[in-house]
This record gives structure tokens, C-alpha cells and sequence, in this order.
């Protein structure tokens, strides 16, 4: 029985073919400039960024020239979102074009652990399966070099990129944050670096190296940056620019944490300049989107509700910006409802290859190249998500539906539901369910036929509940308060946050 994996490289391999009846009779030296006319891709994943840390976004704080520049040149989407309020489901949605509940990669890996909680988690998977077929996977039978050059977090080695369809791998391993982001960085597939070397500037350096090697050809480089996910660390004199700019009464004021964007923004300048150099941008899609919220105590995600960790909008809607030269028109905005699973299809389709036509093998994601081409809309009825694990950040076990302007929450622990109206209320503030219920069953029945569908993974109570004990629980949360009221007495006014970002850096 052919594998998933085996019949895209059949299907390429007939593509091929195919290419080469037609080119037949003509001279090898006009087939092969042909060939490198193919469309290019950079995707540019960033860690953590929240849908205001971007100056085109609105942030008055972070200053974005770079991205904001790319944003000119392309489409901005307003409605744009992680398939998961936290990192490793988001990326393996991109690899895949699959819902995480599919996959059952469901929570950051490896996860947290609460063994007192009122659930137990169910056995979800930690890794992204080899028999999965990635996107790069699906663009090398086309002939496209492939590169991964940065954060993975998808599993142990047998895992890595270099085993999914990547010809390179640089800096990717099973960790979701650097031990540091300056040199030495312990990170075991960055072979050197001078002590002192910014990790997001070698990144850059690495990406702008690939692009250089493979300027013949046509090549998916996927460059997801460790930035700016905690440990906060950047660079002094661009710390200490943002401290004497920030605004005490303002939520985006953390002087560190804009000094990384000012990076993770001068590497987007860095590979985009390269294309240029090159004379390739203007064959070149570059895609620029974030895998989850910002932490809510680091930044702020104003208007939206929350951030990182949780089910309401700050937690799972993103900056997403789509630069295709000759396509795009530039400047323009889109208030399209797309996820991280749509990216797969639309990729394919920009790159002329049809996906699997086996029904088994259907991706959950659509293409929106309609939308960036401006000739249609999309009609998917609803976007679905399912996180049935804790976080720090403040979920519970639960899945989300929107469905046009709707968005219903359901939590498992206790079965309650909230609904709101986001073209009327993006902050999630009015609760909607008591006042709607008919909407509410309607949205709740379309949520629990989505789960079934995809085979998601429930939670089940757990005998060895003790909200005593459960660390993280409301009882556990405000012991652990008293203590820590008791231990900062007099601290350092910056003490409680640098508490908060240790908690988070294991995710």
C-alpha cells in the first residue's frame, strides 16, 4: 500500500514528466531557465509576537521599519490566526495543512504536567509522525531546495527537519526556547559561533547563506526565529533605546523584549535585501506570521482579550503579511478569516502542484490564493480549535469554534460555554451564551461533529484529583501567591515579571 509520503513524490515525479513532454523538442538551454522561474518561498515564523507588536499592527512602542515596509509591498490580514494558543500544534499545522486534533499534537512539547488536576490529559503524541507528509516534502519532487533554519520544537532527532524533507537543518532540535541568545548557545546543530554572536543575527546570516546557494533554483526556505520568546535578551544599546522610550502607564513597555522585535525586524530586512541583491524578490513569496499570542506580562495584546496560554483572541490571533510581487496588490488588507492550516494548500496552489486527491490523505486547510490574488473569498463555514491540556497562561481543557462573526468557547472541566459577537465586540468582553442559547447549541453541535471528525482527543476526569494539591490549580495558584507576596516584600520593582517569564520560558 503506497504511503502518503510516497504518492506526493509519485505526483511529483508525474508532474515532472509531464513538464518535459510538453518542453519537448525544444533546446535543454531554454527548458532549464524555465525551471528557475518557479515561484520561491520564505516563511517567516516568528515566536510569542502578538497581533499589536507591530508598528503597522498599531503598536506606538516596537518599531517595526522592516516589517512594516513588507506589509506595504503585500497583504496585511486582520483575521488571521494559530491553529493553537501555543507553539508545537501551530507548527506542525503549517508542516501538515492538519489540524493539531488530527494529528494529536496537541500542547507545546513536551507539555505541562498536572497530575492533581481536575482532568487527566489524554495520551497525545510528541512529535510530528514521519508518515506525515510536510510541505517540504510536497514542493522537492517540484525540485525546490528545502531549508529549516531555526526553531523546530517537533521532536527528538529521529524527528528533526533533515528527517521531514528539509536538505538543511540549522538550529533546529526538540528545545522551544535557546538557553541564551547570545554565543555560546548550546544549541547542539549550531556547530560554531564567536562568543557574544546574537542568535536572530545568525539566523539571518544562515537564511541570506541559503538563499545565496540556491539562487538557481527554485527553494522553500523556512526560517522560524527562537524570537521573541523568553529567555528576554537582547542586545544593551537597543535596551537601553527603548528604556529611556517607554511608557510606564503603557501595556507594551518592556524595554528587552523591544529590542528583540528591533532584531527579529533587521533580520527580515536582512533576508529581504539579500533577494533584492540577487534580483529575486521579484519571484519570491515571503510569508511573515507568528506561531501563538504574546505572553500577556510581557506585552500587550490591547484590544484583543488575554494572550499566550489562553482561548480568547489574544492568544491565537496573529500578524500575518503576505508579500507575492506581481500578484499581491501592494498595501492592501484582508479581513479573511484564515489559520496556520491553510498555509500548505495555498502554497501548493501558488506553486502550480496539486494537492493528494486521495480523500484519506485531505488536508483540513484551504487555499487562500484567491484572496491574495483578489479574484475570490473564501467559504468555509467555520475554523476550529482543540487544546485539552492546562496552561499557565490560563486555559483549562477545551476547543473553540468561529463561524463568521461568532465564536463559542467550550471548557471541559465544567462544561460552561461563552459566545461572543467579534465584529462587535474584538475584546471579548459581553458573554453571549445565556442571552443566545439557540446559537449557542448550534455552535456547540457543530463543534462536538468537528471533533468527532478529525478523531480529537478528549480529557478524562482524573481519580487522582486534589485541588490541594494541584499547584496550578485556584487553590494551589493562591497559596503560591501568599509565598510569593511574602518573598518579594521589598524586592526590586522588575522582580515579579522576571518570576512570570522564568515560569514560561519551559514553553
Amino acid at each position: 500500500m503506497l504511503t502518503r509520503r510516497a504518492m506526493l513524490r509519485m505526483m511529483g515525479a508525474g508532474a515532472a514528466g509531464l513538464g518535459a513532454a510538453t518542453l519537448a523538442g525544444r533546446a535543454l538551454a531554454e527548458a532549464q531557465p524555465a525551471a528557475r522561474k518557479k515561484l520561491n518561498f520564505v516563511f517567516i515564523l516568528i515566536d510569542d509576537m502578538g497581533w499589536m507588536d507591530l508598528a503597522c499592527q498599531g503598536s506606538k512602542f516596537y518599531e517595526t521599519p522592516n516589517i512594516d515596509l513588507l506589509a506595504s509591498q503585500g497583504m496585511r490580514f486582520t483575521n488571521a490566526y494559530a491553529a493553537c494558543p501555543v507553539c508545537s500544534p501551530t507548527r506542525a499545522s503549517i508542516m501538515t495543512g492538519r489540524y493539531p486534533a488530527r494529528l494529536h499534537v496537541t500542547d507545546w512539547i513536551a507539555g505541562h504536567n498536572r497530575p492533581n488536576a481536575k482532568l487527566r490529559i489524554p495520551d497525545w503524541t510528541k512529535y510530528l509522525p514521519l508518515e506525515e507528509v510536510t510541505i517540504a516534502e510536497a514542493l522537492k519532487p517540484a525540485g525546490y531546495a528545502t531549508a529549516s533554519i531555526g526553531k523546530w520544537h517537533l521532536g527528538g532527532p529521529e524527528y528533526w527537519p533533515d528527517k521531514q524533507g528539509f536538505d538543511l537543518n540549522f538550529a533546529g532540535t526538540d528545545q522551544g526556547q535557546p538557553p541564551s541568545y547570545f554565543a555560546p548557545y548550546k544549541i547542539q546543530t549550531v556547530p560554531s559561533a564567536p562568543d557574544g554572536e546574537y542568535l536572530t543575527d545568525r539566523l539571518a546570516e544562515e537564511a541570506c547563506k541559503f538563499i545565496d546557494a540556491n539562487k538557481d533554483r527554485p527553494f522553500f526556505l523556512y526560517l522560524p526565529h527562537y524570537a521573541v520568546h523568553s529567555p528576554l535578551m537582547a542586545k544593551k544599546e537597543m535596551i537601553e533605546k527603548f528604556r529611556a522610550k517607554a511608557d510606564p502607564a503603557s501595556g507594551q513597555k518592556n524595554a528587552t523584549y523591544a529590542a528583540m522585535i528591533q532584531s527579529v525586524d533587521e533580520s527580515v530586512g536582512r533576508v529581504c535585501a539579500k533577494l533584492d541583491e540577487l534580483g529575486l524578490a521579484d519571484r519570491t513569496a515571503v510569508i511573515f506570521m507568528s506561531d501563538n499570542g504574546g505572553v500577556a506580562n510581557t506585552t500587550s495584546n490591547a484590544p484583543l482579550r488575554a494572550g499566550k496560554g489562553t482561548f480568547y483572541e489574544g492568544g491565537i490571533r496573529e500578524p500575518l503579511i503576505v508579500r507575492w510581487p506581481g500578484v499581491v496588490k501592494p498595501g492592501t488588507t484582508s479581513d479573511e478569516v484564515v489559520i496556520s492550516i491553510d498555509f500548505f494548500p495555498t502554497i501548493l496552489e501558488m506553486a502550480g502542484l496539486a494537492p493528494d486527491p486521495d480523500p484519506r490523505h485531505a488536508l483540513d486547510g484551504i487555499s487562500f490564493a484567491a484572496v491574495l490574488k483578489q479574484t475570490g473569498r473564501l467559504t468555509r463555514e467555520a475554523v476550529y480549535w482543540h487544546y485539552p491540556h492546562y496552561h499557565p497562561g490560563g486555559a483549562t481543557p477545551g476547543s473553540i469554534i468561529r463561524a463568521g462573526q461568532w465564536k463559542l468557547i467550550e471548557y471541559f472541566e465544567d462544561g460552561r460555554v461563552e459566545l461572543y459577537n467579534l465584529r462587535e465586540d474584538l475584546g471579548e468582553i459581553k458573554d453571549l451564551a445565556a442571552a443566545m442559547p439557540e446559537k449557542t447549541q448550534e455552535l456547540r453541535k457543530k463543534l462536538a461533529d468537528w471533533r468527532a471528525s478529525v478523531g480529537a482527543q478528549m480529557p478524562t476526569p482524573n481519580p487522582d484529583y486534589d485541588p490541594a494539591k494541584d499547584k496550578s490549580g485556584p487553590a494551589g495558584k493562591q497559596k503560591a501567591n501568599k509565598k510569593k507576596a511574602a518573598a518579594t516584600a521589598g524586592a526590586s520593582p522588575g522582580y515579579e515579571q522576571q518570576v512570570a517569564e522564568l515560569e514560561l520560558m519551559s514553553e
